[in-house]
């Protein structure tokens, strides 16, 4: 068998379909790209019309199809409606990614509910009523891939973790719990573990010269995460090779999480 092909088929996306929730910026447009470019077609869905049209530009440039669905998945109207207009440009979705999410942590002390509320609407709700809208339409057409994008702070806390730690925890038991329930008909369900990644949502530390050095050096790697860094794993997830890998968290943090 010629490498080509045996590469193929372990990995290529031709003739999936993707939806990737904040697949404009950071990691998310990282991983849009990467499940594009293997094959997949693609609808990003978003918040900010001009970021979403310059990624699917890009990706349209490059021979890719994509489209984009500009939606607030802060409430559960918005979610279901942006649900209902991704699956109507190129299918129902063989493969979700949740990257979308807020990173709001004040003091836990000074932690109110409309940060609260917000922050589990869209870090913990939405991919949840994602998974109820597409998990099982995936099990029954027997094949599946959910992909949920967590935290360090699913594991440990530091740098104020508050809700944001706790909504990426559960996040983490949401794909346990969707692993548990649709596994056995083709459907897995995984996380993606980023450690300190220099993209927008992290704006705050970024901007802080000497914590982002501190951060590199706790890594075995000595540097701190890139967006594209996460389009392998996210190729891997979302293919047939990772058949027989579900309800995991998968670390891509430089040994960030072991050392």
């Amino acid at each position: 068998m010629a490498s080509q092909t045996y590469l193929s088929d372990l990995f290529s996306l031709e003739g999936r379909v993707a939806l990737v929730t904040g697949g404009s910026s950071g990691i998310g447009r990282a991983v849009t790209g990467a499940l594009a470019r293997a094959g997949a077609r693609v609808v990003i869905v978003a918040r900010g019309e001009g970021r979403l049209a310059e990624t699917v530009d890009e990706l349209l440039a490059d021979g890719c199809r994509a489209a984009w669905v500009s939606g607030d998945l802060s409430t559960r109207e918005g979610v279901r409606a942006a649900a209902e207009e991704a699956a109507g440009v190129f299918g129902e979705p063989d493969i979700l990614v949740n990257c979308a999410g807020v990173n709001l942590r004040p003091p836990m002390g000074e932690l109110g509910d409309d940060v609260w509320d917000t922050t589990m609407a869209v870090n913990l709700e939405a991919p949840f009523l994602l998974g109820q809208r597409f998990g099982p339409g995936m099990a029954e057409r027997g094949f599946g891939r959910i992909i949920h994008v967590t935290s360090q702070q699913a594991h440990r806390a530091f740098v104020q973790s508050g809700a944001y730690g706790v909504s990426k925890g559960a996040l983490e038991s949401l794909a346990r719990s969707q692993a548990e329930a649709w596994s056995r008909h083709g459907v897995t369900c995984n996380t993606l573990v980023p450690g300190f990644v220099m993209t927008p949502l992290n704006a705050r530390l970024s901007s802080d010269p000497e914590r982002v050095a501190a951060l590199a050096a706790r890594t075995m790697t000595g540097r701190n995460g890139l967006a594209e860094d996460f389009e392998g794993a996210a190729v891997f997830l979302a293919g047939p090779a990772s058949a027989y890998v579900t309800g995991q968290s998968v670390f891509v943090d430089g040994g960030f999480s072991v050392h």
